[in-house]
């Protein structure tokens, strides 16, 4: 095993929580069950790395064998970095023909087209994905696998999932992408988050949606004391004016919904800021463990007013969690072509 390998698999051991290390080894088939007995006594995760080390170099490991490994730690663990969404475009007409042995072929093709010195790794996952680890080089240098891109494509759909994507790269990507699926267009979903599953779900409408049964119309205010029966009818409205906004069940956990705010100033006590020709700029953004659950909370429980405002009801409905807000209202941003790492 030659000093890069080591340094990779190293780095790698490292940073894998011991418990979740065990979960990976069990599944990877490049250390044998009695080598593998021979790390449980092992509590020091650097007696552990060590010994795992030794037990690699002893099996002649390379590049190869140790990307396997990163990659189901990674599949089994895909949280631990920040997706973002992008929506392929324009269809062929051959496009829904395409199987899991053309993609692949496909995109290898392409992308080592593209650049000279690529190395790609495919997966398919239980769930029908599609995970792809990309590690980059250029015309001159060897791929760097210590900062890989993940992609995870589900065929036949229109989405794809990326992380760890620079902006330079993303160009050659797209056109990857957009050959091997038979698409012309691939652009920017305008949603992101560490939690795959949520981001995944909400795009593929994998929860349980509540669709009105009517217009919905704002609960009236009432200073009087109201009835029980009153009370109670309210609270159903309340309810389900928040499920049919929001999603009933069981919501996709997404963390945050960004609005960026360019708009007029106005405000008649306040002339300098009113007058500014340059429109006012602000960044508003909601987070939580769960929003989709906490707004509808807030909606249902009457903290927030009913029907719930496009603002909020539009991150479930478009699958969006960024919101470019002008005085013509709520559009989307103009194209975010640069990628965020």
């Amino acid at each position: 095993m030659d000093n890069f390998t080591r340094r990779l698999l190293h780095r790698l051991v490292r940073r894998i929580p011991t418990q979740k290390l065990r979960a990976s080894l069990e599944k990877w088939e490049r250390v044998s069950e009695a080598q593998r007995r021979s790390l449980d006594p092992i509590k020091s995760k650097w007696a552990l790395t060590e010994r795992l080390l030794t037990i690699c170099e002893e099996n002649e490991l390379t590049v190869r064998h140790v990307t396997e490994l990163e990659m189901l730690h990674v599949i089994e663990n895909p949280n631990q970095g920040m997706w973002h969404a992008f929506q392929l475009l324009d269809p062929e007409d051959d496009a829904h023909s395409v199987d899991l042995i053309q993609f692949k072929q496909q995109f290898k093709c392409h992308l080592s087209e593209l650049i000279r010195h690529v190395s790609i790794k495919m997966k398919m996952h239980s769930d029908e994905a599609i995970w792809i680890r990309i590690a980059w080089g250029d015309a001159m240098t060897r791929p760097n696998h210590l900062k890989p891109t993940y992609v995870v494509y589900y065929l036949q759909s229109p989405y794809v999932f990326v992380t760890s994507l620079t902006s330079k790269l993303k160009p050659l990507l797209s056109q990857a992408l957009v050959l091997s699926t038979r698409h012309r267009v691939i652009k920017d979903a305008h949603l992101s988050g560490r939690n795959l599953t949520a981001i995944t779900d909400l795009l593929m409408k994998r929860y349980q949606q509540v669709f009105p049964t009517k217009y919905p119309t704002p609960i009236a205010e009432k200073n009087e004391i109201v009835s029980q029966r009153e009370q109670a009818e309210s609270a159903a409205k309340r309810q389900r004016m928040a499920c049919e906004a929001f999603g009933d069940g069981v919501l996709p956990q997404l963390q945050s919904a960004v609005y960026k705010l360019e708009t007029k100033f106005r405000d008649h006590t306040n002339k300098v800021m009113t007058e500014r020709e340059e429109p006012f700029r602000c960044v508003v953004k909601f987070a939580s463990v769960n929003l989709l659950e906490s707004l509808r909370h807030c909606a249902s429980s009457g903290i927030a007013s009913t029907p719930v405002t496009p603002l909020l009801s539009s991150v479930p409905l478009k699958g969006r969690n960024y919101f470019v807000i002008t005085d013509n209202g709520p559009g989307p941003s103009s194209q975010m072509h640069q990628t965020q790492n």
